[in-house]
């Protein structure tokens, strides 16, 4: 019954109130990550002893923590500091404190009042450095706040005090990294800058202390812990690279700290005497015990020539290398460094009236008695009048004798800053550097060579030193010989003798070592460049000519008698004369090589001969430049295009890049702009085959052929695209963006060739949403260069960007198809240099018939040599790729050790390829070719250096291939059946 009266209570009540039936809100859900802090808390609460902390410290520290976090993450840390008694826990939470103020996108300055705190409790030492270290990291995050600046350099004050070397240490760090240079404090302390430190000292009230900063650090220059006054002397360095002009005043103390007894005071105080000698190199400063004065850059010279001599090989070092930078010393005592015993030039000597008056002063007078009894009597004592240390003469004699390698090669790396300085010099030193090429350790002969080659234009060799430089070329080093040959081609030699004995020299060189052919045959070219007139008396002995009888034909596949011939056709170049002495078989030797060896011979006006090939009027004077303007004419002749579809743009475009290739055959300078013209000019013929009226105006099955050629011509101008970009170099923003509007030309090509080709709009939408996403990043990358690009097929797709981001795929499709169509022609403008990355293989040659055996299934190597010429950075790009007869291709990656430098834009590849394969019936080619490996995701620093750049990626993805930018070699193997 009661049942049944709450039923009836209900009902009526659901009548007189009725309520709207209202769908519940949908809850919402907000992913946050867990917080650091408080995971942090929980780990420090769960530690029952230091151990167990440190560990929950080091582990934290391996996280990463987010910007937003780091404030809560260090309150909790502080929580913890001010609770532990261990000092291990309060130095490592004083560290993870300075890391995370290195935390991106987060203002340390919300943190510094409460590490401040920390030092009002603070008792142990180590502690209170890292405190210090953690302030320093915070002071270099606030460059810009003076206010963060002077707290921390007050703090650094009131510390300098304490009696721990690490406190000291890290406030003199501070007051390097921190200090002000600009105003000084006032009494009130405000107004602060960088030369100037304020403060109150410890234990009093109501004054402030000020202190120039210079002055501060200069007293502990005195202090008892070495390293202490080390980091003084830094501290000061420190100052100077900020911008702060060091006083002279602090020479003095810096000349007495090169007499330390600790190496690592001694090494920073070189340093410091060598700014003080670059700060004021004319000051005029007394020589101690006398009344001589010499030049502070002259004085500080002796000083740290001195230091050559020094017991410690670390300050030997020092010394060397800062002598190297001392340019503007005075030559006698610059010259005074070769020679171990002192000059008369650095020494005082008294005139003979101040010998007279001394000797009347002490009432001596001669009697005339004895034997030169009226001769001086005075002892001149060096130590008292020289004007440079006795133990600075022949600071470079010591260093190059030194027994450790690395003062060695310190030694001559300043003799050859201060010779390329004073050609006087270089001659002088020339002998010192010729000895060099004896030194036992292989880095030192190689320096040295290196060092020779660069002052080669200041000194001519005798024969003697010749002799010397020669016997080098019996090496067993391949890199020591190749950097020999490289320093004859540039040096001057005095007689023909030498020319005579370098020729002997390196035949000998090509028989001992085969491989060495190219090397010597090009020193041998610039030796003949460089002396004619000493190569021409021996032409006749060299041709092995005689005046009454034939001699027999040398044979021409003789690598010496090509040296022979190469030598004596570049120096004919400069001699006219030199080819009456010429026979028959040696013209046509010259021809064969001229057509051979066209890198190494020259051409030559012979006698009552036509001219020789390869000479051309664009060889003539004035070629480049005539060149040049050839080429800024072909461009300008293309500008004249507006439009893709205009009658005759294909045969003016076919000209031209005829054109540009016969340019790039002739004129070497050039090879790069005219290649990379002719390139592009290449992608714009490529599109406008493809957008031919035919094609489009036809139903798909009607031209199945011409759709062919219009894909075939979108993936060939993608191709094109990364070869403009990634292999030349110098190219400026306005050719990488128009680089990359060639590539969305081509990528609008193939989109509206799929839409043509396929049914349905589901393929279509992925395809048209990553088409919209390259045109944003290329509209994000390029922002400067889009008032360039107003006509083009980027300017007008920019300009529908708001309907292109709502139409459907179909109607993007007609867009793109119509656009391509009417878009204008994008004139290419050069930059100032552009060079081609190239790549010559030298070894294996590929002319061998005799194939390379080996047992199938082991590995034989072959030994790959090749220069590279304008590659940037060859150690990940530069890939050696291997094609076998049956399909298989094997890339190898060669090790960062297999690269040498010879110069400038030019590197050198020597390196192994394994090979292995199944056992063959007969010998087979394979094919060695090298690969310039690329990313399109890896922005270019010299091109997109604006900030606005930084982290942007292209929105195609880590579109990476390869590209072969050399000639590919054949090489015969034979792969032969194991034996059972």
């Amino acid at each position: 019954m009661a049942a049944h009266l709450k039923k009836r209570v209900y009902e009526e009540f659901s009548k007189v109130v009725q309520l709207p039936q209202e769908e519940a809100p949908a809850k919402k859900l907000r992913l946050t990550k867990p917080s650091k802090s408080a995971a942090l808390h929980i780990d420090l609460c769960k530690a029952s002893n230091p151990t167990d902390a440190l560990q929950y410290l080091l582990h934290f520290a391996r996280s990463s923590v987010e910007a937003e976090s780091v404030e809560g993450v260090v309150r909790i840390l502080l929580e913890h500091y001010y609770k532990e008694q261990d000092n291990s826990v309060r130095l490592k939470i004083a560290s993870l404190i300075g890391l995370l103020s290195k935390t991106q996108n987060f203002n340390p300055e919300s943190i510094l009042d409460d590490t401040l705190n920390t030092f009002n409790t603070e008792k142990s030492h180590q502690v209170l450095a890292q405190l210090l270290d953690t302030l320093l990291v915070i002071g270099t995050q606030l460059p810009e706040s003076l206010i963060v600046r002077h707290r921390l350099i007050e703090v650094a004050y009131k510390h300098l005090s304490d009696t721990y070397f690490g406190v000291r240490n890290k406030c003199l760090q501070l007051l390097g990294c921190l200090g002000n240079v600009d105003t000084p404090l006032n009494k009130d302390g405000q107004g602060l800058v960088p030369a100037v430190i304020g403060g109150s000292a410890p234990g009093v009230s109501g004054g402030v202390c000020v202190r120039d900063a210079q002055s501060l650090i200069s007293d502990y220059f005195a202090d008892q812990d070495p390293r202490v006054r080390t980091a003084a002397i830094k501290a000061m360095l420190q100052l100077h690279e900020r911008g702060l002009k060091i006083q002279q005043t602090i020479y003095d103390q810096a000349c007495q700290l090169l007499c330390d007894d600790y190496e690592q005071v001694r090494s920073a105080a070189v340093q410091m005497v060598w700014v003080l000698s670059q700060l004021y190199p004319e000051s005029i400063v007394p020589i101690p015990s006398s009344n001589e004065q010499v030049r502070l850059v002259d004085d500080s010279f002796g000083k740290i020539s001195h230091m050559v001599s020094d017991g410690s090989w670390v300050v030997r070092v020092q010394a060397a290398k800062t002598l190297g930078n001392m340019l503007q010393v005075s030559p006698h005592f610059l010259e005074q460094t070769l020679d171990k015993k002192l000059m008369s030039d650095l020494r005082r000597k008294r005139t003979a009236h101040e010998r007279a008056k001394e000797l009347y002063a002490s009432g001596e007078f001669s009697s005339g008695r004895k034997w030169a009894d009226d001769a001086p009597k005075e002892k001149v004592d060096t130590s008292a009048v020289n004007l440079i240390a006795s133990g600075a003469c022949g600071a470079f004699v010591h260093g190059l004798e030194d027994e450790m390698y690395e003062v060695r090669i310190a030694a001559v790396d300043a003799l050859s800053a201060l010779a390329q300085s004073s050609a006087s010099f270089a001659e002088k030193c020339l002998d010192f550097l010729v000895d060099m090429f004896n030194d036992e350790i292989e880095e030192v002969r190689l320096q040295s060579i290196h060092v020779l080659r660069q002052i080669s234009t200041n000194i001519t060799l005798r024969e003697d030193q010749l002799d010397t430089v020669l016997a080098v070329l019996e090496d067993s080093s391949r890199d020591i010989r190749e950097a020999l040959h490289e320093l004859l081609c540039f040096t001057n030699v005095s007689t023909k003798e030498c020319i005579q004995l370098a020729l002997l020299e390196l035949l000998k060189n090509l028989t001992k070592y085969p491989t060495d052919r190219n090397s010597v045959w090009k020193c041998l070219k610039f030796l003949g460049c460089r002396h004619p007139t000493l190569v021409l008396p021996l032409v006749p002995e060299l041709l092995s000519t005689h005046p009454y009888f034939h001699t027999p034909e040398p044979d021409m596949d003789d690598p010496a008698y090509i040296a022979v011939l190469v030598l004596v056709f570049n120096a004919a170049q400069s001699c006219p004369t030199m080819t009456a002495l010429f026979s028959d078989h040696t013209f046509r030797h010259y021809t064969y090589l001229r057509d051979s060896l066209s890198h190494l011979v020259p051409p030559l006006r012979l006698p009552g001969r036509t001219q020789a090939p390869g000479v051309s009027g664009i060889e003539g004077s004035g070629s480049v430049e005539s060149a040049q303007l050839f080429l800024q004419q072909s461009l300008s002749r293309i500008s004249t295009i507006h439009n893709l579809q205009d009658p005759g743009a294909q045969d003016l475009l076919n000209f031209t890049i005829r054109d540009l290739q016969r340019l790039g055959e002739l004129q070497t300078e050039l090879a790069g702009a005219a290649d990379f013209s002719a390139t592009y000019l290449r992608c714009q013929l490529l599109l406008t085959k493809a957008l031919q009226e035919k094609l489009w105006t036809m139903a798909v099955p009607l031209c199945l052929k011409h759709n062919a050629m219009a894909t075939a011509a979108a993936k060939q101008m993608l191709e094109e695209t990364y070869k403009l970009e990634f292999l030349y170099s110098g190219l400026e923003n306005r050719q990488v963006a128009t680089i990359h509007h060639v590539r969305l030309q081509a990528k609008a090509l193939q989109l509206v060739l799929t839409a043509r080709t396929r049914r349905g709009v589901e393929p279509l939408i992925s395809v048209c949403e990553k088409f919209l996403q390259e045109v944003e990043s290329f509209q994000r990358l390029f922002v400067v260069e889009l008032p360039h690009l107003q006509e083009s097929f980027v300017g007008k797709l920019l300009d529908l960007s708001p309907k292109l981001s709502a139409c459907k795929p179909g109607e993007l499709v007609k867009i793109l198809q119509t656009t391509l169509r009417q878009s204008g022609f994008l004139n290419l403008q050069l930059p100032k240099q552009v060079q081609r990355a190239s790549a010559t293989i030298i070894e294996p040659t590929g002319e061998s018939d005799n194939p390379l055996r080996f047992t199938s299934g082991l590995v034989v190597a072959l030994d790959i040599d090749a220069t590279l010429e304008h590659v940037q950075d060859p150690h990940n790009t530069v890939k050696v790729q291997v094609l076998y007869p049956d399909g298989q291709s094997h890339v190898i990656q060669p090790k960062p050790g297999d690269f040498r430098s010879p110069g400038p834009h030019r590197h050198r590849l020597i390196t192994q390829v394994y090979l292995s394969h199944s056992a063959w019936t007969e010998a087979c080619q394979i094919e060695v070719r090298l690969l310039l490996a690329y990313s399109s995701s890896r922005l270019c620093k010299a091109v997109w250096s604006d900030s606005s750049t930084e982290g942007l990626q292209p929105a195609e993805g880590a579109t990476e291939g390869t590209i072969p930018f050399s000639k590919p070699v054949k090489v015969f193997i034979m792969p032969k059946p194991a034996r059972r």
